[in-house]
């Protein structure tokens, strides 16, 4: 793309909003950036039928073995890396199901590697690294729509079958031509101009939480609001599980670190222990017949 056409995006744009923000004092500095913040949550708005269909694809992908790959180069990568790192300890899910692949490799997390995104043949040889197969989802991420590695790796997730996803802050993004759904969110000009870590990577942020949040609650590895499939790996994690089943079984204090203990610190089988009086082993056997599903285990048990 030429820089004539690199300066019409949308991500490109200067904001007449914020032409004077070099002389603002510290709170006319941070009233203006709050203020550009609030349109990022109506913008993610106005695409939620598409951020809705990446989710039910992927629960049918999950479901069948499939795993969800995000991608992307310099903030992107990075935001696509947070979420999926997050997803082990907060729903128990394997490291292989939910997986960044960013240009430079997982160096350019903490150190940019910007001339790492401008090779398409690099993202397609990282995704095809992860042999993808037509069970997956790739999700390519890159605020101006146009970031070549991106662009590679949804190229070689539609040679494999895979259901592909682009997710841009500018209309007709280029990426979104390889995508059986795009989604392109609406942010506008950023308070710096081009500074896409502002407003596109908070709403890019946004939307990843909303698709892997939603889909694990469909997975069952939610009850009621509570996080019942908590990697209790950590102090903090034991204590956050022990919460989680005080509230749902009404136990107390001791029992309730015993009773975790006891199944292995698997909160959905100690509430399945404790509200059947079952053994783990039992708790388990249910939990497995019911595809890990907590409500559906409750609804076998009082039949």
């Amino acid at each position: 793309m030429g820089e004539d056409r690199l300066q019409s995006l949308v991500t490109e744009s200067r904001n007449p909003d914020s032409m004077s923000i070099d002389m603002e004092s510290t709170m006319g500095m941070l009233e203006i950036m709050n203020r550009e913040d609030a349109r990022v949550a109506e913008a993610v708005a106005r695409v939620l039928p598409e951020v809705a269909e990446v989710v039910e694809k992927t629960v049918e992908s999950l479901k069948k073995g499939g795993r969800l790959f995000y991608a992307g180069a310099g903030t992107s990568g990075r935001v696509g890396f947070m979420d999926a790192s997050e997803c082990p300890p907060t729903f128990m899910t394997s490291p292989e199901q939910i997986q960044a692949i960013m240009a430079g490799g997982g160096e350019a997390f903490e150190q940019a590697k910007e001339n790492a995104e401008d090779e398409e043949e690099a993202g397609y040889r990282d995704l095809d690294a992860a042999s993808p197969d037509d069970r997956d989802v790739v999700i390519g991420i890159t605020a101006s729509g146009r970031t070549p590695y991106p662009v590679g790796t949804l190229k070689r997730a539609g040679d494999a079958g895979a259901y592909t996803v682009a997710l841009s802050c500018n209309p007709e993004a280029l990426i979104s031509t390889y995508a059986d759904t795009a989604i392109e969110v609406i942010v506008g000009p950023e308070v710096l101009t081009g500074s896409t870590r502002l407003k596109a990577a908070t709403s890019h942020k946004m939307i990843l939480n909303m698709i892997s949040t939603s889909v694990m609650i469909q997975l069952g590895k939610v009850y009621e609001n509570l996080m019942v499939d908590v990697h209790a790996s950590n102090y903090k994690l034991r204590r956050r599980a022990e919460s989680i089943l005080k509230t749902v079984t009404d136990t107390g204090e001791e029992e309730a670190s015993l009773l975790l203990k006891n199944a292995n610190y698997e909160v959905k089988t100690a509430i399945m222990m404790k509200k059947a009086d079952l053994s783990y082993e039992k708790a388990k056997e249910i939990l497995d017949a019911c595809d890990g599903y907590l409500r559906r285990a409750e609804s076998f048990i009082s039949h």
